[in-house]
């Protein structure tokens, strides 16, 4: 990413989103992050991570998913596009399947489409509706089931990116979330991939360009991006000192104004005088 993009990122502006890296476009794969499983590439406590799922090279994830939760998870090896799947200010849907503990009303579904408040503040409005049990993998271990407590399933898209925020909009209207799946991100869906499983899908510039606004591919894998000149870090100007200015330059004095001698008192110069 060129350093004004980067510029234009953090200063919490949206900049075009441009591909310095060749005709070739960027790889976009679909998996299935199966439950428990990190979303990184290797982890210290051996847990499992998403290594044990792919081996592809030089590609990542774009966002996160927690680790009790299961579903889709894009990767790819283009970092604009990493970010601009991630970043919640391009408001790319994410759909989700929560299985709830409790029957779902209709009062519990529109307080989740005007919003509910949360501990960090009141989420924006989302599509919410119930769902019939969709046919789904079995998850190892299973949801504790209670014989006396009904559990159904919601389907819910959102467009921000907080941390647990389905879990915790579930809870906010009295439905705590058993198992929760993300079925879709934007235009991509699961489409039958099981857990662990992936594959790969064409992008085009079109698609793109529709979702995240102006995408340029450069000319050649290799292409020189052409970057504006920069101030070298640390230095400063030199200004020229203008000769034509009428005021005189002060002088400093040499002896700072602490240390300079005081006139002698007229006591002490009568004592030196005798």
């Amino acid at each position: 990413m060129l350093f004004w993009q980067q510029f234009a990122q953090f200063s919490g502006k949206l900049c075009p989103l441009t591909c310095p890296y060749g005709h070739a476009m960027p790889r976009l794969i679909l998996l299935n992050k199966p439950f428990q499983t990190l979303c990184q590439f290797s982890d210290k406590d051996g847990r499992p991570t998403l290594a044990d799922c792919l081996s592809l090279p030089d590609v990542y994830p774009a966002g996160r998913l927690d680790h009790d939760s299961e579903g889709l998870l894009l990767l790819t090896d283009d970092g604009q596009l990493q970010a601009r799947i991630a970043d919640p200010r391009w408001k790319l849907p994410k759909t989700y399947w929560a299985q709830v503990e409790g029957d779902v009303g209709e009062e519990a579904l529109q307080q989740l489409r005007q919003g509910v408040v949360l501990n960090d503040g009141p989420t924006l409005a989302a599509e919410a509706e119930k769902l019939e049990t969709p046919e789904l993998w079995e998850r190892h271990p299973p949801i504790r089931f209670r014989a006396s407590i009904p559990t159904s399933w919601i389907a819910i898209t959102i467009r921000e990116g907080r941390n647990r925020q389905v879990r915790r909009m579930t809870a906010a209207v009295g439905l705590p979330t058993l198992r929760l799946i993300r079925a879709a991100i934007g235009p991509w869906r699961l489409d039958g991939l099981q857990p662990g499983e992936y594959k790969e899908i064409r992008t085009s510039e079109e698609e793109l360009r529709s979702l995240f606004g102006h995408y340029r591919p450069a000319q050649g894998q290799n292409a020189a991006v052409e970057r504006p000149a920069r101030r070298p870090l640390g230095k400063t100007d030199h200004r020229p000192v203008k000769t034509s200015d009428p005021r005189p330059l002060r002088r400093s004095s040499s002896t700072p104004p602490s240390v300079q001698p005081r006139p002698p008192t007229p006591s002490s110069r009568k004592g030196r005088g005798s």
